[in-house]
């Protein structure tokens, strides 16, 4: 009856994991333009340019458990062509998204006997979009750092479906052939939802109290006790997935699932480059222009991802702003606009002088970090960093991290299909 680690981070905002769960239990389960083992290798593939085991290893029991052929976890070389060719738009859309343009969207749909549909291909790039930023969100909130470790991640079950939060049980092949129907009130049982929402929420009530003494008490046996960890003594030797017998059924090596593993984060905002790349909201808009692109390419993913993005809009966060000084909107706009600047998206009518104003040297070093190379995010971050924040509301900070990230990913995909189809 334990709950999987990113559902309990999210279960201090039941509003949002339920919306959460609803667009992640779509993506992976319901009818859709790609085959269900596929969608779980993409799923592989995007975490893995973060080196995001966690991720990574729940994927590679979710693609076994669907049925995919057990000799594409050896790596890129033994999957299929086609999905091979979704390398390239993996690795910029997860690093620098602003590079993508319609030559790759052309490259990916040209006719041969490996080509990609739109309809494929857009319910593709969702998936990396989506990937990519929970990555964001498994660093940020230290699930992958304490997986297994008996920290946060230890009341967690690192191999757990998603959807076992939501429908209660394991992901059979009964349940993938009842979730194969294609009906959005089917998609999650509503009713036990709310009521596991219920649970999620009182049970995360205590747990910050909780974890401040178990902090307390860790830090009065000093540093030699630290020395003498046997959780980390013990899984040293072991795959993250290595169950109690010391049977391996997962992945260890992650560099099998991605090609040019150099390639990352740079700076966008060179002072000393030509800024006419940069990517204006007025032009090309999620409201305006995304949402009914994706909408009408795969059916209701639209909606789903337009009601999560409104949904962490309205997360109140009036301690969290109060603290800075400031109304809660106006927070949260720093914070969205400031991770869209980092990737070139820039809004007309917002001052960025704000950003500077709004935000806390401390807190703009751990959102880059989040944002552009989770992978660096150092295991102590969460707790130690901006401490006047409860951890409720350095959750929803990474909860804007999540969202704003993949909207920016999106916004470039999208509208580099758009270009294509012009």
């Amino acid at each position: 009856g334990r709950l999987e680690a990113v559902t309990q981070q999210m279960g201090y905002h039941p509003q949002y994991l339920d919306s959460f769960l609803k667009t992640q239990h779509y993506l992976m389960h319901m009818d859709g333009p790609l085959p269900f083992d596929c969608r779980h290798y993409i799923a592989i593939m995007a975490a893995a340019r973060h080196q995001c085991r966690y991720l990574v290893n729940l994927h590679v029991l979710q693609f076994l458990r669907a049925g995919g052929d057990p000799q594409w976890l050896r790596g890129l070389e033994f999957i299929p062509p086609k999905l091979r060719n979704l390398n390239e738009i993996n690795k910029i859309l997860a690093h620098r998204p602003w590079l993508i343009t319609k030559e790759h969207i052309e490259k990916l749909l040209k006719i041969s006997e490996w080509s990609w549909s739109l309809a494929e291909l857009v319910h593709a790039v969702v998936l990396l979009a989506h990937c990519h930023a929970l990555a964001s969100f498994v660093f940020g909130c230290g699930c992958e750092q304490d997986e297994g470790l008996g920290g946060r991640g230890s009341l967690s079950l690192g191999n757990q479906c998603f959807c076992e939060a939501t429908a209660g049980n394991s992901c059979s092949q009964e349940l993938l052939r009842i979730n194969r129907k294609r009906s959005l009130d089917s998609c999650m049982e509503l009713d036990s939802l709310r009521e596991r929402m219920q649970r999620i929420h009182v049970e995360t009530e205590g747990r910050e109290e909780m974890r401040l003494l178990q902090q307390d008490r860790e830090e009065g046996k000093g540093q030699g006790a630290r020395g003498g960890c046997h959780h980390s003594d013990l899984s040293a030797g072991l795959s993250p997935l290595a169950d109690p017998d010391g049977e391996v059924t997962g992945a260890t090596n992650l560099a099998c699932y991605m090609q040019d593993p150099d390639f990352g984060y740079q700076d966008f905002a060179r002072r000393d480059e030509d800024q006419t790349q940069v990517f204006r909201v007025q032009d090309y808009s999620w409201e305006d222009h995304g949402f009914s692109l994706v909408n009408r390419l795969y059916s209701d993913i639209g909606h789903l991802l337009d009601e999560k993005f409104r949904m962490v809009d309205g997360l109140q966060s009036s301690a969290m702003a109060k603290r800075q000084g400031c109304e809660p909107s106006v927070f949260k706009r720093g914070i969205w606009n400031y991770i869209h600047c980092m990737f070139g998206i820039r809004y007309d009518d917002y001052d960025y002088a704000e950003v500077n104003q709004l935000l806390e040297r401390m807190l703009k070093v751990y959102i880059k970090t989040v944002t552009c190379y989770p992978e660096k995010t150092n295991s102590e971050m969460f707790d130690r960093f901006w401490k006047q924040f409860k951890h409720s509301e350095k959750v929803h900070v990474n909860l804007l991290i999540l969202e704003a990230r993949m909207q920016a990913e999106l916004l470039y995909a999208l509208q580099a299909i758009t270009q294509y189809m012009i």
